[in-house]
């Protein structure tokens, strides 16, 4: 299989990569609680997964996961609470949910992802895909004008791409749209036998569809292909304005 992951490549073969397609993939990780059932760094794994496909079509390379992000926090009898801990449907009242390990402030966030793309600019790269945890992607987002003018880098996601809700990618937090992806993109991490029997039961620190009624590794794989098809025309279409 052809190699695209930049921390596996030497810098010759890094050079190849950029001269025919200077593409850079960011997976917008956390290390995150996202249920019962899926592994924590469910966040990075599945754009992670997504961009060794894409460079592979399109060309290009993908960048070690961040696994630090912003979220919405609050702080409380001098604890902190944030993401998922502040939002759980079964209780109502924030708790702090196991694993997670991933908050850092928005402005924090936003000086990493400067760093980032100009260092990805020295290096050559004109494109830069960033996708992931929720509140990192809109803050990749926030800020994509103000990167582009100052570094002269083309910044896209995959939010925006279609108007079905269906073909959306990482859409939910653990719910039925997260764990179709990660069942068919990584099937031994995904562990649905941990999720409550009860129908009735909501799991914890989950938000969206049931996925013991709707996930299922075809669900996840019509996700993947749509959004492959959709990044692979975008990207292509960029370039070859970027070539004129």
């Amino acid at each position: 299989m052809m190699e695209v992951l930049y921390e596996r490549l030497t810098p010759d073969k890094l050079s190849e990569r950029i001269k025919e397609s200077p593409v850079a993939y960011l997976p917008l990780g956390t290390l995150e609680w996202h249920g019962p059932h899926m592994p924590l760094g469910a966040d990075m794994i599945q754009p992670k997964e997504f961009f060794i496909e894409l460079a592979r079509r399109v060309g290009g390379v993908v960048l070690p996961p961040l696994f630090m992000g912003p979220d919405e926090v609050i702080r409380k009898d001098g604890r902190e609470f944030y993401g998922m801990d502040n939002n759980d449907l079964v209780l109502g009242r924030p708790i702090q949910l196991a694993g997670s390990a991933y908050w850092i402030d928005e402005h924090l966030f936003a000086d990493y992802l400067d760093a980032i793309v100009a260092q990805l600019r020295r290096v050559g790269f004109k494109i830069v895909v960033g996708h992931g945890h929720g509140p990192s992607t809109t803050s990749f987002l926030v800020h994509a004008e103000e990167l582009e003018k100052k570094h002269g880098v083309r910044l896209f996601t995959m939010w925006g791409l279609f108007d079905e809700r269906e073909k959306g990618f990482m859409i939910d937090h653990g719910a039925s749209n997260e764990t179709s992806v990660l069942l068919a993109e990584k099937p031994e991490l995904v562990k649905m036998q941990n999720l409550p029997e009860d129908p009735e039961e909501w799991p914890l620190g989950i938000a969206g569809d049931d996925p013991r009624q709707s996930a299922s590794a075809e669900a996840g794989r019509r996700v993947i292909e749509a959004n492959l098809n959709a990044m692979e025309r975008a990207i292509r279409e960029t370039l070859a304005l970027l070539q004129r």
